[in-house]
This record gives C-alpha cells, structure tokens and sequence, in this order.
C-alpha cells in the first residue's frame, strides 16, 4: 500500500519507517530540512514542504495514495490546517492525531473518521493495523499471540459462529462481537462508539457492521484475514 505521513516528529518518523519496513511505499514530508534529512535513506521518499501551503501540498501524488496520516503533534494550529488541507485534496482514508480532548472534538466536526493518540499507542501496532487490511485493532499478549479486532468479512456475514468454525477451521477463539452505535458529540455530530455485545455462542449471527475480536496465533490471524 502507499502512504503519506505529515510530519515526522518521533512518531510520524517511527510510523514511517515501521510502514516501510512491512514492505509499504511511504512519502514522508516535515517542514524542517534536519528531519526530512535524517529520515530519507529510511523511507520511500522523503520531501520538505509546509503542509499548510496548498500549492506545496497539491504536487503531493494523492491519487495513488491509499492513506494519509497526519503525525503532527507539536503545533494544535498547522495539525488542524494541515488536516482540513489533505482533506480537500484526498478524499480517500485519512487519520489524524489528537493531541486534546478539545483537538478531538474539532477533528470529528471536520469527519475525520479515525483519531490516533500516539502518546497512549505504539507506531508498531498502528504500522500493523495499517498494513493488514481488515484490522481494526490489536493488542498483543506475547510476541506470538494477539487479541484482534476485525472487520467481518463480506463472505461470512449472515453466518453463524458455528457455521464459520473458528476454531476447526482457523484455529482462532472468537471471543466476542463489538458494534457500532451512534452518539452525539459536543457540536451534535453523530459518531459511532464501540458497544460490546458479550460472550458469543455458537448461533451468535455476525452482521456487516459488527467487529470480531478473536484471540490467536499471530500468523493464524494473519492467515484468516486474507483468506477472507
């Protein structure tokens, strides 16, 4: 997949490089020459440029970009400028960082539809979220087990738990079912927040919207989401 990062401060930096790693295309861009310097042998591309000047930014390739994330932590002020300004030139995903409550609260009134807070989450696990499509979220319990969030798959939604058989045929643990409800922010924006539903069964019917949390083998994961 290809990737923009907007400003490389310790965890725009750290995320670019993990993307890069994991065999992703990355441009990477900053406003200070030492830092676009320090990256650019790490990195697919690495590019100086204001990202609140939409003249710099419009030379950016974002029809060929799958994700935009918006790193910048430093400065409130050019993280929202910088956010309403990729906004308007790609139109696709894009993720940004929050620094406050009250950043927050003014990314969701712009419909960013996902926020990071890298000072409560590590770039390695946002770098695997990314990289695997279907992730939602993972929280790793040894260097070889997770607990993952996953969107359903189109091909087993209307299933039962029973029917998809994860653990004959995956060998994974389904161990609950996150939904999405809708609730109002401070300006009366709607957003959808994470209702868990509980313990599943075997006769538990997954629907399009719902995410799986399911525990296993990391490679088993890995093995399940793409075969879906």
């Amino acid at each position: 997949m290809k990737y923009i990062v907007v400003g490389l401060g310790n965890f725009g930096l750290s995320l670019a490089e993990k993307l890069t790693k994991l065999g992703n295309e990355v441009i990477g861009i900053d406003n200070s020459i030492a830092k676009v310097e320090a990256v650019k042998e790490k990195i697919s591309y690495a590019i100086c440029l204001d990202a609140t000047d939409e003249f710099a930014m419009s030379g950016l390739p974002w029809k060929d970009t799958d994700i935009v994330i918006i790193a910048i932590g430093e400065d409130t002020g050019a993280n929202i400028m910088a956010t309403a300004m990729v906004k308007k030139l790609h139109p696709n995903r894009i993720i940004s960082r929050a620094i406050t409550p009250i950043h927050e609260t003014i990314l969701e009134a712009m419909n960013v539809e996902t926020i990071i807070h890298p000072e409560d989450e590590s770039a390695e696990r946002w770098a695997k979220k990314l990289s695997l499509k279907g992730m939602v979220d993972s929280f790793e319990l040894s260097m070889n087990f997770s607990i993952a969030e996953i969107s359903i798959p189109d091909k087993l939604v209307g299933k039962t738990i029973e029917e998809v058989g994860f653990r004959n045929n995956y060998n994974l643990v389904c161990v609950t079912i996150i939904k999405k409800i809708a609730d109002k922010n401070l300006f009366g924006k709607v957003k959808r927040i994470n209702q868990i539903q509980g313990v599943v069964t075997t006769d538990t019917v997954l629907e399009a919207a719902d995410i799986l949390v399911i525990y296993g083998d990391n490679e088993d994961i890995k093995k399940f989401i793409k075969s879906n």
